[in-house]
């Protein structure tokens, strides 16, 4: 198969990329699942024009619709390699199937780390979050227990403080900067120094088990372990992640490999769909312009 640019990466990213350079003419494959975006299953309340909670599902399947209406492709399948093809780029997909492109937009966003812990899954979406910083406004006057050892953890449970009503901050050998938990502290976070065990609940989260068998009241669990971005792509195409594993881009959303371009979660944080939005709007015109030859 053969296109002008292959987008990699199905959520609002990768959609507002194939959107812009769709329109701009350009022959452009969206590869990815809609249900592997952070946003699927996700509410969204603080995006422009959106009034109260929004499925962030609904927004990828209109996204995605409209992504089609200006003759964008869209393949629902996961990408198991790239790498350089001649003057362009060859993209493979699990079928075995390989589309050649001139410019690859890298979409992919971030995988958080997990606990694997019960109950984590079946509550995400449901009080369990992997970014304080997104969800917070929906703990208002809640009880919320933050989760992890290091920096992140401590920040996120500091905020907590501003919306929720209690903050716990489960943190067994913890590794965060000493004036980072001192700030926490003054803030009325409480540290317990266990590990989590398990997330209770019935339609939503309303507990969290310890390692020591001791339970503890809450709305909401958010796991801040940090975030391991999708970039194994970015290396088959010459691309060398930071060592945060977030890709550098520049204004034009360029990475340090001509034709390669990337938007979205996996280029740092904040982790936003503005961000997202954005940043894919900047991605899919560029990438266009250079598959098309013009600027």
């Amino acid at each position: 198969m053969n296109a002008d640019v292959v987008v990699i990466g199905c959520g609002p990213a990768g959609l507002q990329a194939g959107i812009h350079s769709s329109r701009r003419k350009a022959d452009t494959v969206i590869v990815g699942k809609l249900k592997n975006s952070a946003l699927s299953g996700a509410h969204i309340e603080n995006y422009f024009g959106l009034g109260g909670k929004t499925d962030g599902s609904v927004l990828l399947k209109a996204g995605l619709e409209q992504a089609l209406s200006f003759g964008c492709r869209h393949i629902d399948r996961n990408v198991i390699g790239a790498s350089a093809d001649g003057d362009g780029f060859r993209v493979t997909i699990e079928s075995g199937e390989n589309i050649h492109c001139r410019s690859v937009v890298i979409a992919t966003g971030v995988s958080r780390m997990k606990l694997n812990i019960p109950g984590e899954k079946e509550f995400f979406g449901k009080g369990v979050s992997y970014c304080a910083e997104c969800d917070c406004n929906f703990f208002k006057g809640l009880r919320v227990a933050v989760i992890g050892n290091e920096s992140k953890a401590a920040i996120s449970s500091e905020l907590m403080t501003k919306y929720a009503s209690k903050v716990y901050w489960v943190s067994k050998n913890s590794s965060a900067d000493r004036k980072l938990v001192d700030k926490a502290l003054a803030a009325g976070v409480e540290i317990i120094d266990r590990g989590a065990k398990e997330i209770i609940g019935k339609e939503n989260v309303s507990s969290l088990l310890l390692d020591n068998g001791s339970a503890i009241g809450v709305d909401g669990v958010f796991i801040e372990l940090g975030g391991r971005s999708s970039s194994d792509i970015a290396m088959d195409l010459g691309v060398v992640p930071e060592v945060d594993d977030s890709i550098k881009v520049n204004k034009k959303a360029e990475t340090s490999v001509a034709g390669v371009f990337a938007c979205g979660d996996i280029t740092g944080e904040p982790w936003q769909l503005a961000k997202a939005v954005g940043e894919g709007a900047v991605a899919g015109n560029n990438a266009a312009g250079r598959a098309k030859g013009i600027k």
